[in-house]
């Protein structure tokens, strides 16, 4: 699935660093603004502890993970939304996107310049905040302008999406973001119809120095209370700390360094899945003696749409879904165990696939 993140962040505040920690990829990362010009885009492995459970059952020859792309956007500066610092480029890279990783600067380090001159994350994120508030009212105006004559008509469908836009108008103008505001399902669609970037679900990424990832600090602190409104997580990493974890070659030697800091995993590994959440995903696998895979598919996808994501053969003569979850297999310790357990389950074109689902799909085509 072509779904995206992407990084968005003042300039030096860790996005590229972070980036490169992701995807291993090495996007460019020096002490000044604008370093990172165009937008790299990584395709990263989700991280899932259950595919190693099914790899040391079913013992297969691979196995594949599922897969998520992440883009590391320039950084935003004020005025970005009147075309500041390339602003009119990045603004561009960010509404294509479908959700935002918003890194703010939450340690103090005086051999990093802040384009503010000292660390402030909740005015860091304002700033960011009005630039894309800015483009969006600019952007909700002009649908305002084009529905205008269209609205004489008294179309009750124009006339739902005028009044929607107003309203949305006048959150922005009060400087809120839309993802703040409430919708029904069918103003939903219509938001997304609108391609507004405040619309799109956030994730605040606090980059904290290393004595703080266990614990925060006040920034952290400070952060979460401004967002307390939003609907948004906030996630507290330390960007030099994951930049140092690449630099191992060795598990051992990774699991040894994560060991003295007290960490359990590597915080790009929190930070992938929460990412993956954020975009409204989820996880079925397939398993077998050739392959163990991970597969992506929307919360709410039906199993002939799940079928779908392996060939669309299989979705257009989609017949049956034979379903085992993840926790009875892995308990029970094999197929055969979970059918005799009558919880082998055969289900239908209306079944809805759930986090972890163990599928085999029949279809004719």
């Amino acid at each position: 699935m072509a779904l995206k993140c992407g990084i968005v962040g003042l300039p030096n505040v860790g996005k590229s660093t972070l980036f490169n920690c992701l995807s291993n990829a090495k996007a460019q990362s020096a002490n000044f603004p604008f370093c990172t010009i165009e937008p790299n885009v990584g395709t990263i492995s989700v991280p899932d502890p259950r595919l190693e459970k099914l790899e040391s059952m079913v013992k297969p020859e691979r196995v594949i993970p599922t897969t998520m792309e992440i883009v590391d956007i320039a950084g935003l500066v004020k005025g970005a939304s009147k075309g500041e610092g390339l602003g009119n480029q990045f603004l561009a890279n960010i509404r294509e996107t479908d959700a935002i990783l918003h890194v703010v600067r939450c340690f103090e380090d005086g051999n990093i310049v802040h384009v503010d001159g000292n660390v402030n994350p909740v005015r860091d994120k304002e700033v960011i905040d009005i630039e894309l508030q800015l483009k969006d009212l600019e952007s909700i105006e002009k649908k305002i302008q084009s529905l205008a004559r269209q609205v004489k008509s008294g179309d009750k469908d124009i006339v739902k999406e005028n009044d929607l836009a107003m309203r949305i108008k006048g959150v922005l103008e009060q400087g809120k973001s839309v993802r703040s505001m409430d919708f029904e399902d069918k103003e939903a669609e219509m938001v997304k119809r609108f391609h507004l970037i405040t619309s799109k679900p956030v994730l605040y990424v606090c980059n904290v120095g290393e004595s703080e990832v266990l614990t925060g600090n006040q920034h952290v602190e400070a952060i979460r209370n401004a967002v307390k409104d939003e609907h948004a997580e906030v996630l507290v990493i330390g960007a030099k700390i994951e930049a140092d974890i690449m630099e191992l070659e060795t598990y051992d030697e990774r699991q040894l360094f994560l060991d003295e800091l007290s960490l359990e995993e590597p915080g790009v590994n929190r930070l992938i899945r929460s990412a993956y959440a954020l975009l409204n995903l989820q996880t079925y696998f397939t398993a077998g003696v050739k392959e163990v895979r991970a597969w992506t598919v929307p919360i709410g996808a039906t199993a002939p749409q799940a079928a779908g994501v392996i060939h669309t053969d299989f979705e257009k003569g989609f017949i049956r879904a034979e379903v085992m979850k993840y926790n009875d297999f892995t308990t029970l310790g094999s197929e055969a165990a979970v059918k005799e357990a009558g919880k082998f389950k055969v289900e239908g074109r209306e079944y809805v696939v759930e986090d972890g689902d163990i599928m085999h799909f029949r279809f004719n085509v």
